[in-house]
């Protein structure tokens, strides 16, 4: 076998053997690199390229190695889940580098950063002033995580006293103009349903490119041609006006009407309607 062929073959071996012992290290192997991981990955690597290149000259001698190098960290990786100890040994532990937006230069220095290392840290959060940081923490993978204080957090639906919404992933439900049956049905969708909405949007199914629908239930298209414009059916904001146009009429006509019957009517139904719209409104407003 000549020297071309030869490492063809060794490569292609390889990387199927490295294929499935990824497979076996899981997604953490490739999310993120603890110290044991690192070194792991290096070894394979190393193991990996010294066969594939003939300098190792017994091709089995090289998976062997490579099959301790992924065995031994997979199991490792199972006394961890049961042991914090272990787990602390192998992955390491997180460090306080400010607490109470004081910058702790003990553990600063214990972790080899410099005060620059750690801005830069920050910056990479849109934290540009140490001032702004009640609390941060260097994980165990390098990342750091910051808690900032309360006057320079972002705003949610609970500090201005607004009913939570709870929404739902959204589905794929069109891919490059086909349909994906799965998700449609996940949904509860057909495709007659898919169909009519294409419709609306003066559209095909050949034409998208991306069909999504979203938590409410409404779809969402990108079309193969960028300078054609998605038409997208104004239905939520448009009921939203229905409502309030309704709500507006009833309170109209308890104004106009003689009869205390009549008016006692027109004015419970406008508040209930006023009640169910303010539950709504979050949900209809684009």
């Amino acid at each position: 076998m000549t020297d071309g062929f030869e490492v063809l073959y060794r490569g292609t071996l390889f990387l199927i053997v490295l294929f499935f012992l990824t497979k076996l290290l899981g997604k953490k192997q490739i999310s993120q690199l603890t110290f044991f991981e690192y070194v792991t990955g290096i070894t394979i690597g190393s193991i990996a390229a010294e066969v594939i290149m003939g300098l190792e000259n017994n091709i089995w001698h090289g998976i062997l190695g490579t099959s301790i190098f992924a065995v031994l960290p997979f199991l490792i990786g199972l006394f961890s889940l049961h042991s914090k100890k272990v787990r602390d040994f192998v992955d390491g532990t997180s460090t306080v580098l400010i607490k109470d937006g004081k910058v702790l230069e003990g553990n600063l220095k214990k972790e080899k950063y410099t005060l620059d290392e750690l801005l830069q840290l920050l910056r990479g959060k849109n934290i540009f002033e140490l001032a702004e940081v009640e609390y941060a923490v260097l994980e165990a993978d390098g990342k750091l995580s910051v808690l900032p204080k309360k006057d320079y957090r972002q705003v949610t639906r609970k500090d201005l006293g607004l009913e939570s919404i709870n929404e739902k992933e959204p589905h794929m439900v069109i891919m490059a103009g086909k349909i994906m049956d799965k998700p449609l049905l996940e949904i509860g969708k057909d495709e007659d349903w898919l169909n009519t909405e294409l419709e609306k949007r003066g559209t095909t199914l050949d034409k998208v490119f991306i069909g999504q629908v979203d938590s409410y239930g409404s779809l969402t298209i990108d079309l193969y041609n960028d300078e054609i414009q998605d038409s997208t059916p104004q239905d939520r904001p448009l009921l939203l006006a229905n409502i309030k146009k309704c709500q507006a009429d009833l309170e109209l006509f308890a104004l106009a009407t003689d009869s205390p019957s009549a008016k006692a009517l027109y004015e419970k139904n406008a508040e209930k309607l006023a009640s169910s719209m303010e539950k709504l409104t979050p949900y209809l407003k684009c």
